[in-house]
């Protein structure tokens, strides 16, 4: 892990950076702020300002942190192609950085769309991800670890190069949700994109790849 501190310093420290612009707008904030919203994007979960300002960039920072953890131990972390890692180390800090202005910036008054900056943020990253899925190999801790894709080499690059289509098409869908936040879309991505795959390389497996 040598080799990533110093990548592995800077996006811990854009992880929490939100944390020093609600310290600089702490007295413009209420004592209490929205941190969920439902489909139609109406608040409905609120925290303390201590916990939304300090807390939640400080619970996605060990949450990257741990990430960072298990992939860069991963034994076969060779496997993982340069981009993916590349997601792997700036996809929490990315979120932390875009979810938690958009929360302050609600809470300040603001018109922000909080449904379609998450359901675009979200399309954005299965379409990223997605597009690098099917470059990885077999590995322990990225893409869809099933019995059946780590017992098979031919059966882990098959089910991702389709996997990595659904994704792709998966954010596309989720994009042109935000303008539409229905639940039901929701639903039928999940299934798409992690259900489809696994189903997919049961049957590849019961041919005999």
């Amino acid at each position: 892990m040598k080799e990533y501190k110093g990548k592995i310093i800077l996006t811990s420290i854009v992880t929490i950076l939100p944390i020093l612009i609600g310290l600089v707008l702490w007295n413009k904030l209420p004592d209490t702020i929205a941190t969920h919203f439902g489909a139609d994007n109406v608040p409905n979960g609120w925290s303390s300002k201590p916990f939304a300002v300090i807390g939640i960039p400080a619970i996605l920072l060990v949450v990257h942190l741990f990430t960072l953890g298990i992939t860069l131990n991963d034994p076969k972390k060779r496997n993982i192609g340069k981009m993916m890692l590349s997601v792997i180390f700036w996809i929490i800090p990315v979120v932390s950085l875009i979810v938690n202005i958009a929360t302050l910036s609600y809470a300040m008054g603001s018109k922000v769309d909080i449904g379609i900056i998450a359901n675009i943020l979200v399309g954005l990253m299965f379409i990223i991800m997605g597009n690098y899925m099917s470059k990885n190999r077999q590995n322990y801790t990225v893409g869809i670890r099933i019995p059946w894709t780590l017992g098979n080499e031919e059966n882990w690059d098959r089910t991702h190069r389709f996997a990595s289509k659904l994704w792709v098409i998966g954010g596309i869908i989720f994009v042109i949700n935000g303008f539409v936040q229905s639940i039901l879309i929701l639903v039928v991505i999940i299934l798409m994109t992690m259900i489809v795959p696994m189903i997919y390389s049961f049957v590849l497996y019961k041919k005999g790849n």
